[in-house]
């Protein structure tokens, strides 16, 4: 069986495909940083070669910012068009001195859970674009040729807000379209169980400033006669939820979907323990929409979080002032197709009705994205999934995701192509930290689960 000698091919180069990906990881393409601009050049180049090096018709592309990676592979009408996606750009690698090396020196070292990766980009994203770059390798050395269409698209920006991406995604259009589009920057659930992500939440930001007096004013002299701008946010802020933990904002939960009971038995199935969870980072009790499982409000359900506030004097020792001007940063994360324009303007009404006429609010836009679902009625999630099974031994699940991957809603709206998210991170890889990690499990069963997932869509 052709699957059989892919995958005994994997094993036998697995120690030199580690040696690639530990070349790729010493390029240092920090994308933030405009000192390294020439590395991200130079991982986008390195790519360029690997991929040509095996029969992947692949070029460099410039953007305003940094080039992407664009590589084609031809193949017979009757089977599906595959693209794949990751990204070759790293997060900066501050603060240095908590690092037990060199973040550009990656390394395979044994630790007490088994054998790592570890420098800068090894998990996030690296690591996981080369176990699909890997995976196609040893089909292409096995089989002589691919089995399918593909195409590869690499981006240089993700870790830096990609903004050269929608507009090269609307340019390419005709070039980028594809059946399926696979990325490869997700990971396990609870580190053991292979998954595959079919909902994102968006997100909504909001920065509000509310002005009392024209200065700061003297709390002797000015307490109790004059309104506190600290007091109207602390007001503002104590009204955004109910004492069940429901978000109050009108209109907020139009479009919230509830879950498919298949889904929801799944997520039952998977035993999430949330003491644990919470536990690790010294908390016990859920705060959320009481009557819903704690997996559902990391996944499946929207938020409204306080992400910063500061008001009047915050140095050393005590200065009795009533503060001229409160602000905020609130953030949303959203599910369904919650309309993120509508909550903002719901939000802001909402805030304005509850400062006084005395004060004033004005309000700063930090973003607005809208959450994505992934149906999983297309039978190549379920191949995808029954191949995960095979290679991990447990059953691979469908999850969510409390975060926000904007390229999948991307490949949605502007291709109108099928995102399948699987990755194979973990939950202590210590993506954009110091010690950043892959495991060499990861690595070597992710390149497998590629080829598994492969050899049952085509």
């Amino acid at each position: 069986m052709a699957l059989d000698d892919v995958l005994d091919r994997i094993d036998t180069d697995i120690d030199a495909a580690t040696d690639r990906l530990l070349d790729l990881l010493r390029i240092p393409s920090i994308s933030t940083d405009p000192a390294f601009k020439s590395a991200c050049d130079d991982a986008a180049d390195w790519l360029v070669k690997d991929l040509n090096d095996i029969g992947i018709k692949t070029t460099k592309r410039a953007t305003p910012g940094h080039p992407m990676v664009v590589g084609h592979v031809d193949g017979p009408a009757d089977k599906p068009h595959i693209l794949f996606y990751g990204h070759y750009d790293v997060q900066p690698v501050d603060p240095l001195e908590l690092w037990d090396r060199d973040p550009f020196d990656p390394a395979v070292e044994e630790t007490a859970k088994g054998r790592v990766i570890r420098g800068r980009g090894a998990a996030d994203d690296k690591g996981q674009l080369m176990t699909i770059i890997e995976a196609l390798r040893a089909w292409k050395v096995v089989n002589g040729e691919f089995p399918c269409r593909m195409t590869l698209f690499l981006e240089g920006e993700e870790e830096s807000g990609s903004p050269s991406l929608v507009p090269f995604m609307k340019e390419h259009a005709d070039e980028l379209r594809a059946d399926y589009a696979m990325i490869c920057d997700t990971g396990m659930f609870q580190s053991k169980v292979p998954a595959i992500v079919t909902m994102l939440r968006g997100l909504l930001g909001e920065e509000i400033t509310i002005t009392g007096p024209d200065l700061d004013l003297h709390s002797g002299m000015y307490g109790g006669v004059a309104m506190n701008p600290a007091r109207v946010l602390s007001k503002v802020i104590a009204a955004l939820h109910d004492d069940t933990g429901r978000i109050t904002v009108p209109g907020f939960y139009d479009g919230v979907p509830e879950l498919p009971d298949t889904i929801q038995a799944q997520w039952q199935g998977l035993a999430f323990d949330h003491k644990t969870f919470l536990g690790d980072v010294g908390l016990s009790v859920p705060a959320g929409e009481q009557d819903r499982m704690p997996i559902e409000m990391i996944w499946s359900r929207p938020t409204c979080e306080v992400n910063g506030m500061w008001s009047g004097y915050t140095g050393a020792g005590f200065k009795t002032v009533l503060p001229s001007q409160a602000h905020a940063k609130i953030s949303f994360r959203l599910v369904g197709v919650q309309d993120p324009l509508a909550i903002r303007e719901s939000f802001r009404k909402m805030v304005s009705d509850i400062v006084p006429s005395d004060c004033k609010v004005s309000f700063q836009a930090h973003g607005a994205s809208q959450g994505s679902v992934f149906e999983t009625v297309d039978p190549a999630f379920e191949k995808a999934r029954h191949a995960l099974t095979d290679e991990w031994g447990v059953p691979a699940a469908y999850v969510g995701c409390g975060g926000s991957i904007p390229i999948a809603g991307h490949f949605q709206k502007i291709l109108n192509t099928t995102p399948v998210l699987i990755g194979f991170g973990k939950d202590d890889d210590a993506i954009h930290s110091p010690n950043e990690k892959y495991d060499m499990q990861s690595f070597h069963k992710g390149i497998r689960s590629w080829a598994r997932i492969l050899d049952a869509l085509t």
